[in-house]
């Protein structure tokens, strides 16, 4: 504490230990100290008292497509991290598409990690990607430093990132098994898709129909049984089919190296509120019903589920039209997750302590990241999210910092607003005040 620069003081300070009150010591980029509320202040130390206010460790976003270089009309870096930072996520991991090009070379990563260097306002990693011809590019891009490889198991809805089918899969599982990396995987089969109702037009229900569970369901246990047949780790993305949690139990049983995620949308809007021809609402797998999401509420408090993260997917808003067959699946949640989350959350029972686990512990340890980030501890990155949990705020699109301000939640009345963010020490965030971007690339540790 001697040592300390900043001294970053609450009556609710949420780590490992849980909520307590106490003073966080910061000398330089690290966490030195936690110590008691009344510890003294060091002299040439900076004294950041906020009072009640909840001090949490900077959520950790795994799944967000930024979409830059090549589609950064959707989205960008400059935009995605700064909406990122207005709600409290201090390091997020870009998927490898909708970007031109796809993260799916060295030389692609290359190119990804220029466009990005000057413009994150957050810490940022990112994904490779596994498609039907670069199992070759597989083990060159984890020793470049990507945190793991994304695939798909039916149609991306982008050319330049085709699917896996079965075979392929085995080929890319077997190539990342062999250095111990992480595949992750959007779920759905492709013959299941295909056989199911294909009606288009505005009716949500007609969605719903043609994107069944079963499909994800189909999928996963394909995948599980592959990831056993090779001894590889796996990660399924946004799940949102209840159904399947009983073969991911099982899978675990079994000895399967297998996580699980879902998003804030399959936790906190449900198939029966969404209007016809609201295509904001439109994602795949899609957003089911409610009974549906209380069994996945039940799987993520238990443990089945080890984290919700985004998958922030915007597009411009041309493109969210009122056919829900053709409109782009995505939707854009990154400066909302958190006061999302933490509604819902409250609103069953549970406590910002189990959201940071969701968000921010587990996340950054699903990408290895866990020894830096994701707890408010020493030796970690002085990242800090400073939350208001009894104040409300209502959606408004205008006051949101993504490029395309298309967002589900408009009009939703939410719990929590983000006072400041913090990166590595310094206040990065301040009542919708922003720094010049600081953020860092990551590299797989």
């Amino acid at each position: 504490m001697s040592e300390a620069e900043l001294v970053l003081r609450s009556t609710r300070v949420i780590t490992p230990e849980g909520t307590r009150a106490a003073s966080v010591a910061v000398t330089g980029e690290k966490i030195t100290a936690v110590l008691p509320y009344d510890a003294p202040v060091p002299a040439g130390a900076r004294l950041e008292d906020v009072g009640d206010h909840v001090v949490l460790p900077g959520l950790v976003d795994t799944h967000v497509h930024v979409n830059d270089p090549g589609r950064t009309e959707w989205e960008g870096f400059w935009t995605a991290t700064r909406a990122a930072a207005a709600g409290g996520i201090t390091t997020l991991v870009d998927m490898p598409l909708n970007s031109i090009p796809p993260t799916t070379t060295v030389d692609n990563l290359r190119t990804k990690r220029e466009v990005a260097a000057d413009k994150a306002h957050i810490d940022v990693g990112f994904w490779g990607g596994a498609l039907p011809d670069n199992a070759k590019d597989l083990r060159p891009l984890h020793e470049a430093g990507v945190f793991g490889f994304k695939a798909f198991l039916s149609p991306s809805g982008v050319d330049e990132f085709p699917h896996l089918d079965q075979e392929q899969l085995a080929r890319s599982l077997a190539e990342i098994a062999a250095f111990d990396g992480l595949l992750i995987v959007h779920a759905e089969d492709p013959h299941h898709l295909a056989a199911a109702p294909q009606q288009g037009g505005p009716k949500y229900t007609h969605f719903l129909a043609s994107r069944p569970r079963d499909a994800e369901d189909t999928a996963i246990a394909t995948l599980l049984a592959q990831a056993k047949r090779f001894n590889a780790r796996v990660h399924v993305l946004h799940l949102s089919s209840s159904d399947a949690l009983p073969l991911i139990a099982e899978a675990r049983a079994d000895g399967v190296r297998v996580t699980v995620e879902t998003c804030p949308h399959y936790l906190t809007l449900t198939a029966e509120e969404v209007p016809d021809g609201a295509s904001e609402f439109k994602c795949c797998p899609p957003i089911r019903e409610a009974a549906n999401q209380d069994l996945l509420w039940q799987a993520l408090a238990d443990g089945r589920i080890d984290c919700v993260v985004t998958d922030h997917s915007p597009s411009t808003a041309d493109l969210k039209t009122d056919d829900f067959a053709t409109a782009w699946g995505g939707i854009a949640g990154l400066q909302l997750s958190l006061p999302a989350m933490w509604t819902a959350a409250r609103g069953r029972g549970l406590g910002l302590e189990d959201v940071v686990r969701w968000m921010s512990e587990r996340t950054a340890a699903l990408v290895g990241l866990d020894a830096r980030k994701g707890a408010i501890a020493p030796g970690h990155d002085a990242d800090f999210a400073v939350l208001a949990p009894d104040e409300t705020f209502t959606v408004d699109p205008a006051a949101l910092q993504h490029r395309n301000r298309v967002t589900a939640y408009a009009g939703k009345t939410l719990y929590g607003v983000v006072k400041s963010t913090w990166l590595r020490g310094e206040r990065i965030v301040a009542d919708g005040a922003f720094t010049d971007p600081k953020g860092q690339l990551l590299d797989r540790a």
